[in-house]
């Protein structure tokens, strides 16, 4: 084995031997050519990457803005378009109907809790927020805190083990300009309600595909396909509207649903705060004057 003194070294392989040969200054500008154009060509297969990745998340459909849901619409499909309880559910639903006519509503979402999936699409009587970013959409609601759906359009899949949410966990993609939601990992919990004093938990295994499209410039349509097999007796197949109006520049304020039950006053000291508000017995509905 022989080392020349002067360039860079190689290996080159003999019959029998392996021997070091020298990398003169011949060799270098090839081998710095072969390297930038290797450099070139993995940049370029990143950026063309990167390019078809923000075409398959990028919203063909403009839905950022605010959005205020067709109450009247909500009333018109209460009567219309029930959804298909199964035969040991009705009796409860008929019960709630019967409670509310009494003026003894029970009061579906006045927990504080997340409204939850499908009641945040089929009956908020309240305005969201729809915000398209990078690979995610997300959905901020006027009520409280704690309404707020994320979207994920990345191409990412259902986790296998999912903790339960009553959001649920939501996968979306672009079909033209329907973009199409996939929720799963919902919990039990989570109502079904088709009013603010009727809706029957899921009870588990739900399941909830959306196809929203934009009817007018303006006009958002919610196609809802429900299928929970512990209430409903089919999947239930429904519509929603919303209605964005830019010319009024809406926007979402602030609100928690536990100042229902609170009245402002003061502490001991004199400091400013929130007191309990008297209650009925069917809470704030009620309240004692």
């Amino acid at each position: 084995m022989r080392l020349q003194s002067s360039g860079g070294y190689g290996f080159a392989r003999g019959a029998n031997r392996v021997r070091v040969v020298a990398l003169t200054g011949n060799h270098l500008p090839r081998m710095k050519t072969v390297l930038r154009k290797s450099v070139i060509f993995c940049i370029s297969v990143a950026l063309i990457g990167m390019a078809a990745l923000l075409r398959a998340t990028a919203a063909p459909a403009d839905f950022d803005g605010v959005w205020i849901p067709d109450v009247k619409d909500q009333h018109r499909q209460e009567t219309e378009n029930p959804p298909p309880w199964k035969p040991e559910i009705v009796p409860q639903v008929q019960r709630l109907i019967a409670e509310e006519k009494a003026g003894r509503p029970f009061l579906v979402l006045s927990h504080c809790l997340p409204h939850g999936m499908p009641s945040w699409m089929l009956m908020t009587h309240n305005a969201f927020e729809w915000l398209t970013t990078s690979g995610r959409i997300t959905m901020l609601g006027e009520v409280d805190g704690n309404r707020m759906r994320r979207i994920y359009t990345d191409g990412r899949s259902h986790p296998e083990d999912p903790d339960l949410t009553l959001h649920g966990h939501s996968i979306g993609h672009w079909e033209g300009e329907t973009l199409v939601i996939d929720t799963d990992a919902i919990a039990p919990q989570a109502y079904i309600a088709i009013s603010e004093a009727v809706g029957i938990p899921n009870n588990g295994d739900m399941h909830i595909v959306e196809r929203l499209h934009l009817t007018a410039p303006n006009v958002l349509a919610d196609d809802m396909e429900i299928t929970a097999p512990k209430v409903l007796s089919t999947t239930w197949k429904t519509t929603r509207i919303f209605r964005r109006y830019p010319d009024r520049h809406y926007e979402i304020t602030e609100g928690e649903c536990e100042q229902e039950d609170l009245l402002p006053g003061k502490d001991q000291y004199g400091n400013d705060i929130f007191v309990r508000n008297p209650q009925g017995a069917y809470g704030t509905v009620h309240t004692v004057k």
